[in-house]
């Protein structure tokens, strides 16, 4: 009976980091007001936000580094509070400019962040040739970090991060200062190790939330206003479902015309005409009936007998979404004005 219960718990999912209604007051300015989310093993998490929007606070919080002012962060079922060693032997932290002891070589510096962590003997080693490829530092294990490049700095910090082979990776903006080789380096290393553990990472780079994520959080003035798949967030933009339609020999006063008519368009933009070739994007009435649009316009199309050389359904912009999300409201009231 004992040997039953102990497996049911120990195959439980557990959710790897909770965190409810987090709250962090600098003085009488709410910098996280009342943030809940979960993460499970296998995630990848994007935290996005414009700067101040609450998204390094939070991660200090989750990680012990600062207390909350209010809330709860358990991770591995450890309350954070209450229990911090467990909790935060789980984690590897990268902080928003990590700091090293510049004086040490790089392998210096893991060794001593491996002893930190309690490696010894063969496994210290082993961890440390570990982190050394998949950050891909063996050209310069044997220079100090002072003499260091700052993506070859950066690459140093985020290695000690992962020393200990955590099962939670908390990571604030990863690629920052590394150029477009190495920021790709770093996206596909974070796919792969979110393959077995919860990475949560900053960035203000939107296309990183495509390259890397499962799933993305946007955080704007301390609050959560979106939190979904790509895909999902991509689906709140306009310009989601839309269709672009390029036609020859076909006027775009007369394409806008026809494309109008049909039920499934709710409005149309002309985006091109010239030499006799027009270029008209229709947006739907509804997203909920994928293909639909696209369907009922090569119909029309045919029975026009338009030339068609594009029709093209468009994905949605993330960017769109970030903006429409986070711009003040002032802005959001002079846009709805200009309409």
């Amino acid at each position: 009976m004992r040997l039953l219960f102990w497996s049911r718990i120990t195959h439980a999912k557990v959710r790897m980091i909770k965190v409810e209604n987090l709250v962090k007051a600098f003085g009488p300015k709410l910098a996280v007001n009342g943030v809940s989310f979960a993460v499970e093993r296998g995630e990848v998490l994007g935290f996005l936000g414009p700067n101040g929007a609450g998204k390094s606070t939070t991660m200090r919080m989750v990680t012990g580094f600062i207390p909350p002012t209010a809330g709860r962060v358990t991770v591995g079922g450890h309350d954070m509070a209450e229990h911090p060693l467990p909790a935060k032997r789980l984690i590897g932290y990268l902080p928003e400019n990590a700091p090293a002891y510049t004086d040490m070589t790089v392998y210096g510096f893991l060794n001593f962040t491996a002893e930190l962590r309690g490696l010894r003997g063969d496994a210290r080693k082993k961890a440390i040739q570990r982190a050394i490829e998949l950050c891909f530092l063996d050209a310069v294990v044997h220079q100090s970090v002072d003499t260091l490049s700052k993506g070859y700095r950066h690459r140093t910090c985020f290695a000690q991060s992962i020393i200990h082979d955590p099962p939670v990776l908390i990571l604030d903006e990863p690629t920052d200062g590394l150029d477009p080789n190495q920021k790709h380096e770093v996206r596909t290393l974070l796919r792969r190790l979110g393959q077995n553990k919860v990475v949560i990472f900053s960035t203000h780079i939107l296309e990183e939330v495509d390259a890397a994520c499962t799933r993305a959080i946007i955080i704007d003035r301390g609050q959560i206003v979106a939190n979904g798949t790509p895909q999902e967030l991509r689906q709140r933009s306009e310009l989601a479902g839309a269709v672009a339609v390029s036609v020859d020999g076909t006027p775009a006063t007369t394409l806008s015309q026809k494309l109008r008519e049909l039920p499934t368009v709710k409005r149309t933009l002309v985006l091109m005409e010239e030499a006799g070739a027009a270029q008209v994007r229709a947006y739907p009435q509804s997203k909920s009936r994928n293909g639909e649009l696209q369907r009922s316009i090569f119909e029309l199309a045919l029975r026009e007998h338009w030339k068609l050389s594009e029709l093209k359904t468009e994905e949605g912009r993330l960017d769109e979404v970030f903006r429409n999300i986070t711009l003040p409201d002032t802005t959001h009231a002079a846009k709805e004005e200009s309409k």
